[in-house]
């Protein structure tokens, strides 16, 4: 039988390590005792914050529905050859 992660009173099971310099872990402390949170709170809504903020352009963007037509109208359409692209593709690139 494996042994299962146990979640702590907060409902969490994960563990995030990270490294910082001494001046980061001074401006992380300072900004979490401003806003009244533990170090480990405070940089984990800051990092999740701008996980989600790095996310939400790949996942979702909004249209009115003018755009919603269009951007259905465009995936509908049927495929077209484009030779020149195909070329582009193709053909060795700087890192080849």
């Amino acid at each position: 039988m494996a042994a299962q992660a146990v979640p702590n009173k907060h409902g969490k099971i994960d563990r995030l390590e990270l490294r910082a310099s001494p001046r980061q872990t001074v401006v992380i402390k300072q900004a979490a005792e401003a806003t009244g949170k533990s170090v480990s709170s405070f940089v984990l809504d800051a990092a999740y914050l701008e996980a989600q903020r790095a996310l939400a352009d790949r996942r979702l963007f909004g249209l009115d529905a003018k755009q919603w037509q269009r951007f259905v109208k465009a995936l509908d359409r049927p495929v077209t050859e484009k030779p020149r692209l195909q070329r582009l593709l193709q053909s060795p690139g700087a890192l080849d």
